[in-house]
């Protein structure tokens, strides 16, 4: 499907995974999830994805050795340290800023459909016995995170 300057196909789903030492989904000034040493994930789901989408990226964030060793070295996995995972849907990542100023979102997927993805790729992580904690899909929330490192990685479902 072709959006003037842009192409929806060319388009997949994305993680972007901070490290952290803790982090917390604050709704209506209350604390609805909190989470401790591991991953922030926040999750951008398009139009064109699929469960496969789903299946490439919880295999590569669950092995990703982005996790310090014994000698501050990103050399384990979430997995072999047995840390915790907060998941945020964030429809934002989809943005389309070629228009102008003002960001529209019509590569992302229609929130129905979005959010049975996105419940997918969160029992897909507990199927690999790692502790889970959700925002609350479609809500206005406050993120606090301690990033650790800094570690900010993106992946894209369709490049790796």
């Amino acid at each position: 499907m072709n959006f003037g300057f842009w192409h929806l196909d060319l388009l997949s789903m994305v993680a972007l995974i901070q490290r952290v030492t803790k982090a917390k989904v604050m709704i209506k000034n209350q604390v609805y999830s909190q989470t401790n040493h591991g991953y922030v994930i926040f999750l951008g789901i398009y139009k064109d994805d699929t469960e496969k989408d789903i299946e490439i990226l919880v295999e590569k964030t669950v092995n990703l050795r982005i996790m310090s060793d014994g000698q501050k070295k990103m050399n384990r996995s979430i997995l072999e340290i047995g840390g915790e995972i907060l998941v945020v849907s964030q429809f934002t990542l989809c943005a389309n800023l070629k228009g102008g100023r003002r960001p529209d979102f019509f590569p992302a997927k229609e929130a129905k459909e979005a959010e049975k993805l996105y419940e997918l790729f969160i029992k897909k992580l507990r199927e690999k016995n790692i502790s889970v904690k959700t925002g609350q899909f479609g809500a206005y929330m406050e993120v606090q995170l301690i990033n650790d490192g800094p570690v900010t990685i993106i992946i894209d479902s369709q490049k790796i």
